[in-house]
């Protein structure tokens, strides 16, 4: 790894061209939850999508919250090769990152709590890596899908750098941009709810210990 070329992003030009369909089927339910993956999803859950390194060890984070999510399911987002493989996306050619779809009821859980427990589950000042996980894939994303998730998104961004900068820690690096431009794409079958599947698996999340403080975004989040 010390001599490896460090990791940046493909332009779009350099990226691999993909397929117009998806080459492979996903499972029809959750495995914890036992919930539709790819819906239909109840009438008032909203959804938000997360980038915080491997995300086997991500989606379990989501889907252990006590009450209010609904389904997770883990895919590829914030690049520009369509309907990409796991193999593609690790190649570093397709400009993805590895994230975790959360549909949620915000009666129920709101998205201040789903971006605490993004931010505390990961460090999100390791540019393209988190931890021993190197490559433009690991990066920290949050993609949005409303303006109300942007602004609280911004909000808890701006909030976390201050209790990390009083902590040691560098600049942020999470991107957070709207998810309408930037198409999700599930991932394989058998990376949905890895460990799950597999309790033993390898986990790679790890947060910095630096508690997230919450309430600080504007309201109706």
């Amino acid at each position: 790894m010390l001599f490896s070329r460090t990791p940046t992003l493909p332009t779009p030009e350099q990226a691999l061209k993909g397929r117009p369909e998806p080459s492979f089927a996903v499972p029809e339910r959750h495995t914890v939850l036992g919930t539709p993956l790819l819906g239909p999803y109840p009438e008032g859950t909203e959804t938000a999508d997360f980038g915080l390194g491997c995300f086997w060890g991500a989606e379990r984070k989501f889907w252990q919250l006590p009450a209010g999510v609904y389904t997770t399911l883990v895919g590829y987002q914030g690049g520009h090769t369509e309907h990409p493989t796991y193999e593609e996306v690790c190649s570093g050619l397709t400009g993805h990152t590895e994230v975790v779809r959360v549909v949620y009821d915000p009666a129920v859980i709101s998205y201040d709590s789903l971006l605490k427990t993004f931010w505390e589950s990961h460090d999100p000042t390791q540019g393209f890596r988190q931890g021993n996980d190197v490559g433009t894939q690991y990066r920290s994303a949050i993609y949005t899908h409303t303006p109300e998730q942007a602004a609280t998104a911004e909000a808890s961004r701006e909030a976390y750098q201050k209790v990390l900068t009083g902590s040691g820690y560098g600049p942020v690096t999470t991107e957070i941009l709207p998810a309408t431009d930037r198409p999700f794409y599930p991932a394989e079958a058998y990376h949905q709810q890895y460990l799950d599947k597999n309790p033993a698996g390898y986990c790679g999340i790890g947060g910095t210990g630096v508690s997230c403080p919450i309430g600080v975004a504007p309201a109706g989040s």
